[in-house]
């Protein structure tokens, strides 16, 4: 894939609002309301289900399983472990979000043992938190990046060959790696970054471009480009009001957002520059 013109970013969203996957999320109680009303804008179906005596089930019903650590419990691992494996029985893809990994011990571990039970499609995260689930040496506050020495392409790209997947790290510029293919994407805006849940939602917003696309790397490229471009048409239209009237327009952007405008907008580009 090579340019915006490889990357069918409206044609992907299109099949989300023909399709309307049913995306399972196990996510942390910060965000639920917020990515359920989120996905159901975006013309996808959310359901958020956490009790081991049905997750399996459900999973295996899903079109993708969002499995999210953003408030950790024991319990909550364990059954994002049997959905996962039920899931991957069901081929149905897996899509994790180790919010705060690093932040402690039990965080980093928790993804890690996720990971050695499951096999996920993708890993999405700030530069931070998939630095230091592959292991690689990075500062993390709360669950906000704060330092982390290397490129973050060449952190990416290691992380995808360490765990072997596709990765996700969404900063001032998006990027999307399997290991040998790297896209940037620029489209968003600052506002998001004031949203509890903002990312949380992005992850689940992903889910639903790859439960209708194959190729794992132009459905994450869709669903950046899709969710960027709602943002930044939220942030226009609110302009000077802040965060609150923006996260009610990013969830009328979802909607209203159209083929015509993921066309427009996007800003996709290799990260080799060919």
């Amino acid at each position: 894939m090579k340019g915006n013109k490889t990357i069918p970013a409206e044609d992907i969203l299109s099949r989300v609002r023909e399709k309307q996957p049913l995306i399972h999320n196990i996510t942390n109680v910060v965000v639920t309301n917020f990515t359920a009303n989120g996905l159901l804008a975006l013309g996808a179906s959310p359901v958020m289900a956490y009790a081991k005596e049905e997750v399996a089930e459900m999973a295996t019903i899903a079109d993708a399983l969002v499995l999210n650590i953003g408030t950790l419990t024991a319990e909550n691992v364990e059954n994002m472990i049997i959905a996962g494996k039920a899931a991957n029985l069901a081929n149905t893809p897996v899509i994790l979000d180790p919010v705060g990994a690093g932040a402690t011990s039990y965080r980093t571990e928790s993804v890690r043992k996720i990971m050695k039970e499951v096999k996920i499609a993708l890993l999405r995260g700030n530069i931070a938190e998939v630095a230091n689930v592959a292991g690689i040496k990075a500062v993390i506050k709360g669950v906000d990046a704060v330092g982390v020495k290397e490129d973050p392409i060449s952190i990416a790209v290691a992380a995808s060959q360490a765990i072997d997947a596709p990765v996700v790290i969404t900063g001032q510029k998006d990027i999307v790696t399997d290991g040998k293919s790297t896209f940037l994407i620029s489209n968003g805006h600052p506002l998001l970054t004031k949203v509890t849940g903002a990312g949380c939602l992005l992850s689940s917003v992903i889910a639903a471009f790859i439960a209708v696309e194959e190729n794992i790397i132009a459905a994450c490229a869709a669903g950046l480009v899709t969710y960027g471009a709602a943002a930044e048409m939220a942030a226009k239209k609110v302009q000077e009001q802040g965060p609150g009237s923006f996260q009610i327009e990013l969830l009328n952007h979802l909607a209203a957002i159209n083929e015509a405008d993921v066309k427009q907008l996007m800003k996709i580009e290799e990260a080799n520059g060919e």
